[in-house]
């Protein structure tokens, strides 16, 4: 694993910042574990520089160092204040509790790399196209239902299917 993966630093408070789940995957299929919050379960990191080791200790060697706040990443495994995290790529590493944060992004992604996502006004593949989005861009997800999500970043605001994030679990409700 490089450094500076993904450009991005992850970091996850775990303590009453887990966004609101509903139905879904998260609240009838996840274990519920000693944080009294469900694994497997999507968080983002909190900084730009979150080192993720090998195991839960500060003693193991950091493996590779997120460089970019809120990026997705999903919690995998806790142990005390430890949290085992993938990445979009499948990488997965261990990362102190308070380097993660409970507010909600997902990563845009596509089948074909060079394939752009549409983010419309409604969500409805009829309204208006309000943007299109490379693979890889990261958004702050505000709302999903009925297989849309409601996502916000840099330059838009708007509706995507749901199963062109990473960072959602499929027919997820997040309110």
């Amino acid at each position: 694993m490089a450094l500076g993966r993904f450009g991005s630093a992850v970091t996850l408070a775990m303590c009453g910042l887990f966004a609101s789940v509903s139905a879904g995957f998260s609240a009838k299929d996840a274990a519920i574990t000693s944080s009294g919050l469900p694994v497997p379960r999507y968080v983002s990191l909190k900084s730009d520089h979150v080192n993720v080791r090998g195991g839960p200790t500060k003693e193991n060697d950091v493996a590779w160092i997120y460089t970019r706040s809120g990026l997705p990443v999903e919690i995998t495994a806790e142990f005390e204040n430890w949290r085992r995290v993938r990445d979009s790529e499948g990488s997965e590493g261990w990362v102190y509790h308070s380097l993660l944060s409970g507010r909600r992004t997902a990563v845009v992604t596509m089948k074909n790399k060079d394939e752009l996502a549409s983010i419309y006004d409604r969500p409805d593949k009829t309204s208006a196209i309000a943007a299109r989005l490379q693979v890889g861009v990261v958004a702050q997800v505000k709302k999903c239902t009925n297989g849309w999500c409601r996502v916000l970043g840099n330059g838009f605001d708007g509706w995507i299917e749901q199963q062109r994030l990473w960072g959602v679990y499929a027919d997820e409700k997040v309110e």
